[in-house]
Parts: structure tokens; sequence; C-alpha cells
């Protein structure tokens, strides 16, 4: 596998633009050293962490701003949907101009979008917060991949794909319990607004840390802009996650089901413009050459229901607890805390495991992540009512172990085969697909828990909503029997 050659250039040279990669303080040897790597990890914690620490403010944020379902369903979707839309382009920008140009905008702006969250004044204000707060992270995460492929390799290169998808995890379990954490300590009296604010001043450090310890690199033979392909995939992606999220708090209005008709029909015109594109010499914004690459299909493939899965239980137990058990935000987010927890033990030992064992470390995931939730199907079908802590710990606990064998091994999987120079659009690719399934998993199975609660009751709703998941990861465990052997 190719690999992008990192090299130091003048104030000069970076002044003027010169085709090669610049780097701030990179290592001797040109590649990135371990403050690089933390800060570069520190651009993929937050924009994961924002995606999940809104859960448990939204019943701050409705008393405050009396916002109401359908714009409270707005402020998780708005992000959502513009992160997931705008990904691939953002893989591609930083590819085209320079990973860490991009990563220094991105950051930048995150900061000023996380600032104009914590001081909207209304709902309407927080929304249109939010969707430029999505498409900010969209220009930072993208880099964070691109750059550890780009400027590492062999055991190198895994361990620190490995701790990506370690920091992934973490991030969006940990969103959720600082969430909490905040909303309750109310500091200096600015409640859920917090969750934004504390963005800033880590993103100010970021910012500082990136114009000195991230390399620049760029891909050898960039190329231009996709204009119709990225209008195409902004289109269906918006045409199946927009309805989805908002259609039931709206009453599914016409709007809703004109954009689902849209979906398939924008998905089809993507595809055939992205191979036409390609076929004829040019480069599109989503090479459908990529996916002729047998780990990024199938990692792919697994990653769509494990995301959607998770997505959508952060979402439901948030609510569940606040909403049915009448818990406050920091017991909400302290449920989630042997998660956290058995999630990082496991994701520490899953490199050591995979040379050993190779595939059969995800599927073994898989078992354990079943394991864990079926409990948790039991514990809240059999106690409801008397739901404790306690109660849930087991579950929670053995479900994040197993989802800690299988997350970080995938995305190293996944990326394994993607050559250096497109290793933007790949790693957009990649977390293009993860944040969608996020997404899609909380419009789908969070309207379903919201939909089954008024006529079962919160406690059955989970339930079934749970037994939904369960068939998910049932469907990831059986694809990782396909996974290539070089996860071996």
């Amino acid at each position: 596998m190719s690999q992008t050659t990192i090299r130091t250039q003048t104030p000069a040279a970076r002044a003027a633009g010169a085709s090669g990669p610049a780097g701030a303080a990179p290592d001797a040897d040109g590649t990135l050293n371990a403050l690089g790597l933390f800060t570069v990890l520190l651009g993929a914690a937050l924009p994961l962490i924002d995606f999940f620490i809104v859960n448990v403010a939204l019943p701050a944020m409705d008393r405050d701003l009396n916002a109401g379902p359908a714009l409270l369903e707005l402020v998780v979707a708005g992000y959502g949907v513009a992160y997931a839309v705008l990904l691939v382009l953002g893989g591609r920008l930083g590819d085209t101009f320079g990973r860490r140009r991009l990563f220094l905008a991105g950051m930048a702006t995150f900061a000023l979008t996380s600032l104009a969250c914590g001081l909207a004044p209304n709902a309407w204000s927080l929304v249109a917060g939010r969707v430029a707060q999505g498409a900010s992270a969209a220009l930072l995460l993208p880099q964070v991949l691109a750059t550890i492929h780009a400027t590492t390799s062999g055991p190198r290169r895994a361990r620190a794909v490995s701790l990506y998808g370690a920091t992934a995890g973490l991030a969006m379990v940990a969103g959720q319990i600082l969430g909490g954490v905040l909303v309750a300590a109310d500091l200096a009296g600015t409640g859920w607004r917090a969750v934004f604010l504390v963005n800033v001043p880590v993103a100010l450090a970021g910012l500082a840390l990136a114009a000195r310890a991230i390399p620049e690199t760029r891909s050898d033979r960039p190329a231009p802009v996709d204009v119709p392909g990225t209008a195409l995939l902004a289109l269906a992606l918006i045409a199946l996650l927009l309805p989805l999220t908002e259609g039931r708090a709206a009453g599914w209005p016409l709007w809703t089901w004109l954009l689902l008709a849209a979906f398939p029909v924008a998905a089809v015109a993507f595809y055939a413009i992205e191979r036409r594109l390609e076929t004829s010499g040019r480069t599109p914004l989503l090479p459908p050459s990529l996916f002729a690459l047998p780990g990024l299909r199938r990692g792919l493939l697994m990653l769509l229901p494990f995301s959607a899965g998770f997505g959508g239980f952060m979402f439901v137990i948030a609510v569940a607890l606040q909403q049915g058990l009448r818990y406050g935000p920091v017991e909400a987010g302290l449920a989630l805390t042997p998660m956290a927890t058995t999630f990082f033990i496991a994701s520490l030992m899953g490199p050591r495991l995979v040379s050993r064992y190779g595939n059969r470390v995800v599927t073994t995931g898989s078992v354990i992540q079943a394991i864990g939730i079926a409990l948790l199907i039991l514990t809240v079908h059999q106690s409801w009512t008397d739901l404790t802590l306690a109660d849930l710990l087991p579950g929670i606990a053995i479900a994040g172990f197993g989802q800690g064998l299988q997350l970080p091994i995938l995305i190293r999987g996944i990326l394994a085969e993607v050559p250096a120079e497109r290793a933007g659009v790949g790693s957009g690719v990649m977390v293009t697909t993860q944040q969608s399934a996020l997404a899609l998993g909380v419009a789908t199975l969070g309207t379903l828990f919201l939909t089954l609660t008024p006529s079962m009751g919160m406690g059955e709703a989970m339930v079934r909503t749970l037994a939904l998941q369960l068939a998910g990861v049932v469907v990831t465990g059986l694809l990782s029997l396909r996974l290539p052997r070089m996860l071996g």
C-alpha cells in the first residue's frame, strides 16, 4: 500500500500553497507523533460527543425554550443530517486543500457554532445553530482518519486506528454521561447551555495543539469537487433521514411521504452519475470502485446495523429513564458508566486478540453484546416499575464489552485496503455510513419506542425496541463470519 509522503515546508512555501504537504512539528521520520495523535483523537471525540450529549438535556431545553417535540427532534436531527450529508465532501476537501488546514477550519467553526448553540435565545435559533454545528463537524472528523492513514503505517497505523475506534465508542457513551452531569451542575446558571459552551475552551485548546502537532497531508492527485454527486448525495440522505426523524412529531404530513418516495430515486441517480464519472476517467465524490474492496464493503454492511442499534439504544434509554422512571439527568447518564468502562477495557484487548484469533474476535463480540441486550430485555420486562441502576448494570456492562470487541476492529478492517491517496474519501465514506446509521437508529428505534409507549407503556415499549436491536446484533454477528482474513 502506498503512503503519502510527509515533509516540512518553509512558511513561504506554505503561504504559496505548494503542492507538498507540510507539518508543524512531526516526528523526524515524518509520521504522526504522540501529541499529534492525541490531537486528532480529540478532534474525533468532539463531534461524536455532541451527537449524544443533547439526549439527556432535551427535557431541560423543552422547559426553558418551550420547544415542543417536533423542534426538540430537530435539535437532534438537524445536527445529524447536516453532519451525515457533508462528511464525504469534508473528506474530499481535505484531500484537495490539506487535511491539517481543514482540521483547523473545522475545529474553529465547531467552537463558534457551539457558542451560538449555547447562547441561542429561542428554539429555532438553537436548531439553526445545531445545523451549522453539524456542518462544521463534517469538516473536522474526516480529517482524523485520513491523517492517521496518510502519516502512519504497519503496527503504528493499526494501533492508531484501534485507538480511534476506542475513542469513537467512548465518546458516544461519554457524551450522554457528560450531558447529564453538566445539566445537573447548572454551572453559573447555564443549565442545558453548558452542554454546548463546554466545547468552546476544548476546541480552542485543540486549535493550539493542532497548529503545532499535526503534519499537513493531502492527496497526490487532488480532484475537483463533484457538484452533481454532492447535491444528489445530500438529497438522498435528507430524503431518508429528515422524514424519519421528524415524521412522528409532525404527524406524518404529505412532505414526509414525498421525501421518502424521493429517496430511492435520488440514490439510484447518485450511483449512476458516480459510475459514469469514474468510467470516463474523472474522480467522483464517492468512487464506486471503492466498494470492490472486500474489507470496506463487508465492514460497512456490518457497521450499519451496529451503529443503528447503538444510536437507537442511547436515545431510548435516555428517554425511558428520565420520563419513564423519573431519573435525574445525572442518574440517567451514570446508568451508562458501566458500558463506557467495559467498552474501554475491551477496546484495549482487541488488537492483541485479533492478532491471535482474527475475525473470531468480532463474532465473539457480537455474541457477548447479544447476551448483554437479552439480559437487559429480561431485566426491564421483570422489574420495570422498580428498576434501579444496579439492576441495569450487568446487562449494560456485558453489552458494552461486546461492542468494544467489535467497533475498533471493524473500523480497522474497513480502512485497511484503502490506498493512501484515497484516505480522505475512504474515511468520509466510513464515517458517513456510521453517522447516517446512528441517525437512522434514533429515527427508527426512537420512533417505534415513542409510538408504542402510549398503548403498552414505556417498559414494554423498551422491551420491544431492545428486541429489535438484538435482531440487528445477530445480523452483525452473521456478517462477521464473512469478513476477510486480513483481520487476522
